[in-house]
């Protein structure tokens, strides 16, 4: 099949990319799964500031079928709002002809109709299989499945996935290089043999980027080249001690837009709205959090909370990892979260009586009505809830992925046979991690920031001093697309008017032993010379103010077997930095506990929901 032209964008569009400084004006939106988000920005007095924003539902689905529908609806309620005119007989005005009509530039990201979903093939599952799944996680994929072959299907079990998938795109890697081809190969006769179709424009080829061992190529073009889109690029792992994603995922990313993107309802007219190329939503998401890592030097967990997806971003002592974990999201997939997680792990966030099949009835509601928000304070309780688990479940697939390379040999220490060191879990160290972040539509317009903090605590479970922080009205995605036009004014809008500071969480980790009562007592230091001291029990929360701008000197004393990151027992100091909510002390243990008794757990739900002022008095007289 011919390949589909690459839209033409303007001179005048060209001659605002080339230098960015011309541009006064930006028009930013998301296209996702269930909302599009219009933002807009503009210099002001020498500073790039973010003005306003429109959401509308998105419209990828019948009946409408077209994306730029929701998306015009979304930039309509921006038009409202200023005054700005930025729309033409249904398309967007660019370049700017006036002060107050048209805009200098136009970029879009995008998760709608399910984003990018691909499936990755490898010949160990634990090792070439798993870098693969790492690059297309790394492109913004959701991945649907993993191939390889000691995965324990039947060749024709793996036949028939391939062909029941059909993925937007098949990455497919194996072997290092000048090693054996053989099993890659018999892998590439898989996929043949299944001809699996792609999701949208079924008449058009199946892109397969190929990123194994160097050797097999001739063989990969003889069974593949001929009746898919094949690309070739640097092998995933090379040698076995080095795992090289980036040339892969810079093809996936490229096949995105010629492939994909320019099948699904509505693309191609989008496509030719923005000189810039659509970049997935998480791919967005995640250059803003690589962004944070960068600017101030920190270890970073990200999470973006969508309708669909929850997507996880560590930047972790310079190495980054993204993880997309599909059917965990708040609107399309909630019921899915209550599938993994359970009825019983989903309830034990509720103050209050819930049958199970009330609980049920209202999350259907909301998997059908994916627009709807809650409109009783305990639709909101609820949904906090499903959050929580989505959150948990979500991180417990990214540190799966976020662990050293598998088939490297490594030199064991007498240190490592005393603690019985697992080289294969994750090396994320919690007590590590300086800053946890959110965003998403649920995160970003919570009620109440101490609902944010809760979520990302209960869901993540912070030790040590950890900072938390979350996106304003959801506009990272935004700024990630915007960052690669122009660096500085995105990184000047999301340090002004994106990034909203929590306050810090003050953790031990450990479990108290029978007859301890104090989990920690902490000595709070303000600028002022003011001093407070505070002894928190096992199990209980406790919330000290401490306004965004201000920092306060923190010594903690953790129990004997508590660590806050000097050592079980040690005591520390640390310098924390206020927000909305202030210093969160969090004394429920490390793992988290709960109470024996239904009445005892949602008696404590209420007292951690009140020491931080979660939510409005009337929720608690319903409890």
């Amino acid at each position: 099949m011919a390949k589909q032209a690459k839209p033409q964008h303007d001179v005048a569009s060209s001659r605002f990319l080339a230098n960015p400084e011309n541009l006064d004006t930006i028009l930013a939106t998301d296209c996702g799964s269930t909302t599009s988000k219009a933002r807009f920005f503009k210099r002001l007095d020498g500073k790039y500031r973010f003005v306003a924003s429109g959401e509308a539902p998105t419209t990828v689905e019948a009946p409408f079928e077209d994306v730029t529908l929701g998306v015009r609806n979304a930039i309509r309620e921006v038009e409202e709002l200023t005054g700005h005119k930025f729309l033409d007989q249904n398309r967007i005005i660019t370049p700017r002809l006036s002060v107050d009509e048209g805009v200098d530039l136009y970029v879009t990201t995008s998760s709608a109709g399910g984003g990018l979903q691909m499936m990755v093939a490898g010949v160990v599952k634990s090792m070439t299989a798993e870098s693969a799944e790492r690059a297309a996680l790394g492109a913004g994929a959701i991945v649907m499945d993993v191939i390889a072959v000691d995965d324990g299907r039947r060749p024709y079990e793996k036949i028939e996935r391939i062909r029941y998938l059909r993925p937007d795109m098949i990455l497919l890697a194996g072997g290092t290089d000048g090693g054996t081809i053989t099993h890659v190969v018999e892998t590439a006769e898989l996929i043949e043999a299944a001809k699996p179709r792609p999701r949208l424009g079924v008449n058009f080829e199946l892109p397969i980027v190929f990123a194994g061992n160097k050797n097999a190529r001739p063989a990969i073009k003889r069974a593949l080249g001929t009746i898919f889109a094949l690309e070739v690029v640097d092998n995933l792992r090379p040698v076995l001690e080095l795992e090289n994603t980036e040339p892969a995922r810079n093809v996936i990313d490229e096949q995105f837009m010629e492939h994909v993107m320019s099948h699904a309802p509505g693309y191609d007219k989008l496509m030719k709205w923005t000189p810039i190329p659509i970049m997935p939503t998480p791919a967005g998401e995640g250059r803003m959090f690589q962004a944070i890592a960068e600017t101030y030097g920190i270890n970073v967990i990200g999470v973006g909370l969508g309708g669909a997806t929850t997507n996880v971003y560590s930047i972790y002592e310079s190495k980054f990892v993204r993880t997309v974990s599909a059917n965990l999201g708040m609107s399309y997939s909630i019921c899915n979260v209550l599938k993994e997680a359970g009825t019983k792990n989903l309830t034990r966030w509720i103050p209050f009586d819930l049958k199970e099949e009330d609980l049920r009835n209202r999350l259907y509601n909301k998997m059908i009505r994916p627009t709807t928000i809650p409109q009783e304070i305990e639709d909101l309780v609820i949904e906090h809830a499903v959050a929580r688990e989505a959150l948990r479940l979500g991180f417990e697939h990214h540190r799966l992925l976020a662990r050293p390379l598998r088939g490297v040999q490594r030199r064991r220490t007498i240190a490592d046979i005393f603690e019985q060191r697992a080289f294969e879990e994750t090396y994320i160290d919690m007590l590590q991690i300086d800053l946890i972040a959110g965003t998403g539509g649920l995160l970003s317009h919570a009620p109440r920031r101490a609902q944010s903090a809760l979520m990302l605590i209960d869901g993540f479970l912070p030790v040590g001093v950890t900072r938390l922080a979350q996106d304003s009205v959801f506009m990272m995605p935004h700024l990630g697309v915007l960052s690669t036009v122009h660096p500085k004014a995105a990184m000047e809008i999301f340090e002004k008017d994106c990034l909203v500071k929590i306050g810090a969480c003050i953790a031990p980790k450990g479990v108290g032993k029978a007859g301890l009562k104090s989990a920690m007592e902490v000595t709070v230091r303000f600028n002022d010379g003011s001093v407070i001291d505070e002894t928190v029990e096992f199990g209980a929360m406790k919330r000290i103010p401490l306004k965004e701008g201000e920092k306060a000197q923190v010594d903690i004393s953790p129990f004997k077997g508590g660590d806050i990151g000097r050592g079980p027992g040690k005591k520390g100091t640390a310098t924390v930095e206020g927000g909305a909510v202030g210093i969160i002390l969090d004394a429920r243990g490390r793992p988290l506990g709960f109470a024996d008794t239904d009445t005892e757990r949602k008696q404590k739900l209420v007292e951690w929901l009140k020491a931080l002022d979660a939510y409005p008095e009337k929720l608690y007289t319903i409890c």
